[in-house]
């Protein structure tokens, strides 16, 4: 919430209540509406070989996770090239992009940072809950009731394709609240936000929710943290 009250801060403006309430509002219908979409995700997740296997270790197996296999790092470092990946394409467009109709609110670096930080977990939990735990695993469910053989890899592909334009669909409000919805914001918004979105979604096929997560994490404390320290202003 501090984030958006950062970024799209005309919005907060109209909404008369305390940003504590509303934070708790959104909170109590977000934890009720992911936990099912989780849970669902879980459940079809066992008919495509995806899943969560930390916490399949964890709660089920009743043993240590597989470090070795999950390679933990990996999925740290993998986020952050995704981050910086961005962070190198996003001039290439910036030159194209329409005058800001709305620029984020002024902030110091510190609290554009801290702000950036809080914004990371809903990234990193939330949004891989929705996005690859559901999402790219109903997909994949969809298609494997039409088969009688294992899915192959380009079912795989194909969901993970669909769910990275699908993240950066989701980006598109608070993009179109700076710039305005015009083709080559909505191009800047899936592009930037697909490059990440492959990485995490491949990370979800071979590693588990868990390391997408933890990719999603690392890639969101770079730009949103390391970015706002170091270029305050930048729009990643």
């Amino acid at each position: 919430m501090p984030y958006l009250a950062q970024t799209m801060p005309d919005a907060f403006t109209r909404v008369r209540l305390p940003l504590g309430v509303i934070a708790a509002a959104q909170g109590a219908q977000a934890l009720v509406l992911v936990g099912l979409l989780a849970w669902a995700g879980l459940r079809m997740g066992h008919r495509v070989g995806l899943g969560s296997p930390v916490l399949h270790a964890w709660l089920v197996a009743r043993r240590r996770p597989d470090w070795a296999r999950l390679k933990p790092l990996h999925a740290v470092l993998l986020g952050i090239a995704a981050a910086l990946a961005i962070l190198a394409v996003a001039p290439l467009l910036d030159r194209a992009m329409p005058p800001m109709l709305h620029p984020p609110a002024s902030a110091t670096a510190g609290l554009s940072a801290f702000n950036g930080f809080l914004a990371s977990f809903y990234g990193g939990i939330v949004e891989e809950l929705l996005l690859r735990l559901f999402l790219m695993t109903l997909l994949l469910w969809i298609v494997a009731r039409r088969r009688r053989t294992a899915l192959p890899d380009w079912a795989y592909w194909l969901a993970i394709v669909i769910a990275a334009l699908l993240f950066g669909a989701g980006h598109l409000p608070a993009a179109a609240n700076i710039w305005g919805l015009e083709p080559v914001v909505v191009l800047r918004t899936l592009l930037l936000n697909g490059i990440a979105g492959l990485a995490f979604g491949w990370l979800y096929w071979k590693r588990g929710l868990e390391m997408a997560m933890l990719a999603h994490f690392s890639a969101d404390i770079v730009l949103h943290v390391a970015v706002p320290l170091l270029w305050p202003g930048a729009l990643p």
